[in-house]
């Protein structure tokens, strides 16, 4: 009976092993393939060339009006989340009620997510010097550079702006940045729900008392949301206390954003990370090959508009890599007077783009023959995101699940915190990366069954050996010597 047991523990543990491998193989390789998919939705700031030298100087300061109270949108040394900057960028500039700039440590294009480069209106000195009172708002993004020394100039802006009583607000993952400051301490806030649980910051700054499951949290000198979209919420807050409710059904409007509630702040669905459904990020990140996808910028695009074609395919999501292009390789303006520095001309990347996405409702409504030209020539196929009079991030969501899946779709729309309003269809789910996954787990399974097979003759062989040195006889032996004794 001991030996039976001994054989059952052997076989149980060898198969846990084997399981062990299978999994350990699937994240394994899951692991390392994803490093690239991350650090793609934050690629490093463009070289500056005398292009991208010419583009910054001919890049326009807005217009300051001195009977407007003053908004400034932070972008950190590295970049920051295309999301969290432009659609409150372009709530506050659509109501007509603010001056509205961009500022970052220095005036260089930076890395908006996925690659999407603007030159900042104003340096943080600049802004010092023109309004040595403070000004009146500060949005803050996720940046990608929290908490290390190159965030340092943004955390004391935001420390100094506060002293002279601006309005903070942090948007998603941004209002990290706000809680290193201290600003946060002692007071009810929120922030995106997968930082909050999974990434810890809830645990990280105890000090706040953290709120979940509403879209802002407005605690008077500082307004927080919760994940990605949330922002215009809490940009249309901004406008709604400065210049009423009015003009926040207008900026909300402009920007067809359909969830604007006055006066409060809207529940929303309580988001927690479900295996059975949300695991379609871990195929995307460890499996899949993300396309190169072209974004083509055209002038009067709208920042919302922008930020869709972007955020939906990149961070979270891990379908495409994105790179920026205009016809020529040079510069545009977006609706508001942002500028954008594309990557390259069209031409001199078209042989490494699988197809062309086009953000715009105008660029939909008067497609431009000369892309059509260019498109063709190259054999690109055009994607034109905004065809319809609804909110930016629709088409976009529309166009993940066609050319993805739904599954990933409805995961990139719940990271938004944005309810789907529009019908998603294509594929249900990533099968073919499934697959991948299950022949890697199959497989180091199997290879951990030959080493375990191996391991255990090898033992066999040195225990059998050592018996006959020592002239212990084997089971065999001992029935041999029962059986002359009967």
């Amino acid at each position: 009976m001991r030996r039976w047991w001994a054989r059952a523990a052997t076989r149980v543990a060898s198969g846990l092993v084997i399981l062990a491998a299978a999994v350990g193989a699937t994240v394994g390789v899951g692991a390392v393939s994803s490093r690239g998919a991350i650090e793609a939705a934050y690629p490093h700031p463009m070289e500056v060339t005398d292009r991208v030298r010419a583009a910054v100087a001919a890049a326009p300061r807005p217009a300051y009006d001195p009977k407007r109270p003053t908004a400034v949108v932070l972008i950190g040394a590295e970049g920051a989340n295309g999301a969290d900057v432009l659609a409150p960028y372009e709530v506050l500039a659509a109501s007509g009620e603010f001056n509205v700039y961009t500022a970052a440590p220095q005036r260089r294009p930076l890395p908006l997510t996925g690659g999407l480069d603007v030159v900042p209106d104003h340096t943080f000195s600049e802004l010092d010097q023109k309004f040595p009172e403070g000004v009146d708002v500060v949005v803050i993004p996720e940046v990608p550079d929290a908490g290390k020394p190159s965030s340092d100039p943004l955390r004391d802006w935001i420390l100094r702006q506060a002293a002279h009583g601006a309005t903070v607000v942090g948007v998603c993952v941004g209002v990290e940045l706000l809680a290193q400051t201290g600003l946060l301490d002692h007071r009810p806030a929120t922030s995106n729900w997968f930082k909050l649980g999974m990434g810890g910051m809830a645990k990280q700054y105890p000090n706040v008392r953290w709120v979940t499951d509403v879209r802002y949290v407005d605690d008077g000198q500082v307004i927080t949301t919760a994940a990605v979209l949330s922002g215009v919420d809490g940009a249309l807050r901004v406008v709604e206390r400065r210049a009423g409710e009015d003009a926040a059904r207008r900026a909300a409007a402009a920007v067809r954003w359909p969830y604007y509630r006055p006066g409060r702040a809207a529940p929303v669905p309580g988001s927690r990370f479900r295996v059975s459904s949300d695991s379609v990020v871990l195929l995307n990140l460890g499996y899949r090959d993300p396309a190169p996808q072209g974004v083509v910028l055209t002038g009067g695009v709208g920042e919302t508009e922008l930020a869709s074609a972007f955020r939906p395919y990149t961070a979270l999501s891990f379908v495409a890599q994105t790179h920026t292009v205009t016809l020529d390789g040079g510069p545009i303006r977006s609706r508001h007077g942002l500028t954008f520095v594309p990557r390259s001309a069209l031409g001199d990347v078209s042989g490494e783009l699988d197809r062309l996405v086009v953000p715009g409702h105008s660029a939909a409504r008067n497609p431009d023959p000369a892309l059509a030209r260019a498109a063709g020539s190259a054999g690109l196929p055009v994607t034109y995101l905004h065809t319809r009079s609804e909110f930016a991030f629709d088409g976009a969501l529309r166009d993940v699940a066609a050319t993805t899946d739904v599954a990933t779709a409805t995961w990139v729309a719940k990271t938004l915190e944005y309810p789907v309003r529009t019908e998603l269809s294509g594929p249900s789910w990533p099968w073919e990366l499934a697959a991948r996954a299950l022949v890697v787990g199959i497989v180091g399974g199997e290879i951990a069954a030959v080493i375990a097979w191996v391991a255990r003759r090898r033992f066999l062989a040195r225990r059998s050996r050592k018996r006959r040195e020592s002239g212990t006889p084997g089971r065999s032996g001992n029935r041999g010597a029962g059986a002359t004794t009967s």
